[in-house]
Formats: C-alpha cells, sequence, structure tokens
C-alpha cells in the first residue's frame, strides 16, 4: 500500500490572503466593490493552493464568503490550511497495514 502525499500550502501564504480579504473593510464605502472584484479571484486562488475535490468546494465557498456582506471576518483560507494539515499528518502517523 503507498502512501499519498497530500500538498499543504504555506500557512503564511494562507493568512495573506485572509488579510487581503478583510483588507476591503478599510474603505467602507469602496469595501464591497472591492469584495466583487477579490470574490473571484480569491476563489481561483483557493482551487489552485488546495487543488482538487477540497479545493473546489473551497473555491466556490470562498467566493460566496467574500461576496456576502459582512462575512469577509471569516478566516477561509487559514481554516482550509488548518484542515489540509490535519489530513497530511493524520496520513503521516496512519501505520501500514500488512
Amino acid at each position: 500500500m503507498s502512501k499519498e502525499k497530500i500538498f499543504v500550502p504555506n500557512i503564511a501564504i494562507c493568512i495573506i490572503m485572509d488579510v487581503i480579504g478583510i483588507a476591503t473593510y478599510a474603505f467602507p464605502v469602496l469595501g464591497e466593490f472591492g469584495d466583487i472584484v477579490w470574490a473571484p479571484v480569491s476563489g481561483y486562488l483557493f482551487f489552485k493552493l488546495f487543488g482538487g475535490r477540497f479545493g473546489m468546494i473551497g473555491g466556490v465557498l470562498n467566493f460566496l464568503e467574500e461576496v456576502i456582506p459582512f462575512t469577509d471576518v471569516i478566516p477561509s483560507f487559514t481554516i482550509a490550511w488548518f484542515i489540509r494539515k490535519n489530513e497530511a499528518d493524520k496520513l503521516i502517523k496512519k501505520p501500514e497495514l500488512k
């Protein structure tokens, strides 16, 4: 049985992506317009960073999080990083059955 390797993106990149998403609150009137511009970019970057089914579903949810007003405070990239890191750690610790 071969071990499948799970890619875990850099936590700093994930935190930066979340900070960019929250930064639109710095401009009260332009903030929601900024979210409309950032939402598709954020969803695409989420998909590219995490890939596969997890990245596709997360990218859609991240897009919705950026488009829906007042939900920018949710650190979706960082939460996804913790989920992916947990999956990778479980895979490493899982004993191989013979």
